[in-house]
């Protein structure tokens, strides 16, 4: 599991302008089972996204995607973690520990 942490790198007239594209991506892989959940950041300067997988290449390749990142509009620290423990909910993505 993942989360990806955005930060803005450019004002937000600049970031409203690109938002739309930046949503529609987000739709894509919340259809896709990629992200579980996403937000704005408060205050304003950036945003988290919490996505699934094991693969750290491929979500780092799949956030440069972002038409945010693609108009230098912002940076992502991309964290990865081992989901032990979940809310019932999120229960088909719980991890096991390495052995």
């Amino acid at each position: 599991m993942f989360v990806l942490e955005l930060t803005y790198t450019a004002d937000l007239e600049r970031i409203d302008a690109v938002l739309a594209e930046h949503v529609a991506w987000l739709r894509e892989h919340f259809a896709a089972g990629t992200f579980l959940a996403s937000g704005r950041k408060v205050p304003r300067e950036g945003g988290v996204i919490l996505a699934a997988g094991g693969d750290r290449a491929a979500v780092e390749a799949l956030v440069a995607t972002d038409p945010f990142v693609k108009a230098g509009l912002t940076r992502y620290r991309v964290t990865q973690f081992v989901a032990t423990t979940t809310a019932p909910v999120l229960a088909d993505y719980r991890e096991q520990l390495p052995a």
